[in-house]
């Protein structure tokens, strides 16, 4: 028989993802350090939440 040593689903983790309008994408483990990335960058980025 096959082995399932530990089972269970892995943990989801959050990224925060800050695309700008220039293409530069860069990805943030905490919302504050994306928006403060973006406010750096003049406000004018996206952030998206991404669950890995």
């Amino acid at each position: 028989m096959g082995c399932n040593c530990g089972g269970g689903a892995r943990p989801t983790v959050i990224i925060y993802q800050l695309n700008l309008p220039d293409g530069t994408v860069r990805q943030y483990y905490t919302w504050q350090e994306a928006d403060a990335a973006n406010q750096r960058a003049g406000g004018i980025g996206t952030i998206l939440v991404l669950n890995q």
